[in-house]
């Protein structure tokens, strides 16, 4: 297996913008071969009506992927079976909605309504506990990552003293740098503490998640398919929505006449939320499928057996899709960005996200209406070799 040395092409980022190169991939030949992270071949797609294609086609373009695939580790077929339960990114149909059928009452619109004070009031905590420790302060360790990480620790029933831990461990999971062997462990000690916490929903069932499925699926539902639920909701549950908060914040700050109305006009919050979540794709690629017969994209034939990249900035910034893709608009709305995938893989989460994201950036620049950055933009340290892009620290001040 060869460990990549640079960033991938599809991970590039200038700034909140992809890679100039990958526009220009998209715009000339959409569908190129190269290498992915871990070094192996691969193809990647960037045109929307492809990629959204791609992503609504599981029968050919499978999420299952089979031991040791991309130059992983080897595992037998039990194994591979035990660490792939569970997680809906890792199944295709029909064993994927068997599981999301199960959670899908979990994340309705009426569910999340019914959250929507709790929200606001770990929204106003934390922007509480910013204003009264003053400026300056770090944006992503005071307010993004605490509010959906807290969010998310209470809907699963996950400690939140816990938080810390699992924050760090999940950073390092995503930051395709690291060796394989050491995000390995670190998905082992994860699964670890996830089994802790499903045990102890097998033995007193909480009114978390966890617990509602015990209760209501506890037959159905196998402890490793428990922890492989709540394991991609922890991790997936705070990392999006906190970069989301983090690089949103960015982009409205550069632009003071679109932060002012996110500000004042709860209608414009909703399409303001949709249109960054285009603009900022702050998941730098859809859960790499594998083609199971040959499949022809843009004239390119793509043999079966290979693995696919669905680059998701790419097409959410495709000219065939939006007028002027790389402005930020946030009276337009966005319908139809891949920001939240598409298909039978759409973000269980979104309806979550969504009510986050419309709480938090107008809670915090009514609070903050001064706010700004204390560093040039392009000083900012971001997170480049991670599957979800987003800014290491955002020190600010008011």
């Amino acid at each position: 297996m060869t460990q990549a040395t640079e960033v991938p092409l599809y991970m590039r980022r200038d700034v909140l913008d992809p890679s100039p190169a990958l526009g220009e991939i998209r715009d000339s030949t959409p569908v190129r071969k190269l290498r992915t992270a871990m070094g192996m071949p691969a193809y990647l797609v960037t045109r929307h009506e492809d990629v959204r294609a791609a992503l609504a086609d599981p029968q050919r373009f499978s999420n299952h992927k089979p031991p040791g695939w991309a130059g992983g580790p080897h595992f037998d077929a039990d194994e591979h079976a035990k660490l792939t339960a569970g997680n809906l990114l890792a199944l295709d149909p029909p064993e994927h909605q068997r599981i999301r059928r199960m959670l899908t009452p979990e994340f309705t619109v009426r569910r999340m309504q019914r959250l929507e004070p709790r929200i606001v009031e770990i929204v106003d905590q934390h922007l509480d506990a910013m204003e009264q420790a003053g400026a300056p302060a770090d944006l992503i360790a005071r307010f993004a990552l605490p509010i959906p990480s807290l969010v998310i620790c209470e809907l699963l029933g996950v400690p939140y003293e816990d938080r810390e831990e699992f924050q760090h461990r999940a950073t390092r999971q995503l930051n395709f740098s690291i060796p394989v062997k050491e995000r390995m462990a670190l998905g082992d000690a994860a699964r670890e503490h996830m089994m802790s916490l499903v045990q102890r929903a097998r033995r007193d069932p909480g009114d978390d998640m966890l617990g509602m499925l015990v209760r209501e699926r506890g037959t159905e539902v196998t402890d490793d398919e428990l922890v492989g639920i709540g394991g991609l909701l922890l991790l997936a549950g705070h990392e999006t929505t906190s970069n989301m908060l983090g690089l949103g914040t960015i982009a409205l700050l550069q632009r003071p006449e679109q932060l002012a109305v996110v500000r004042d006009d709860p209608d414009a919050v909703g399409p303001a939320v949709e249109e960054l979540m285009r603009y900022l794709s702050v998941v730098q690629n859809a859960i790499a499928r594998v083609t199971t017969t040959d499949v022809e994209i843009d004239g390119v034939v793509i043999p079966e057996g290979q693995i696919v990249i669905l680059s998701l900035p790419a097409a959410n910034r495709d000219p065939r899709f939006i007028d002027h893709p790389d402005a930020l608009d946030i009276g337009r709305g966005a319908p139809g960005h891949l920001g939240f995938g598409h298909g039978v893989h759409h973000c269980l989460g979104a309806p979550l996200a969504r009510m986050e994201m419309r709480i938090a950036f107008p809670a915090l620049f009514r609070r903050f209406p001064n706010l700004a950055l204390t560093e040039e933009v392009h000083d900012i340290r971001f997170h480049a070799y991670n599957l979800i892009y987003g800014a290491q620290s955002l020190p600010v001040t008011w």
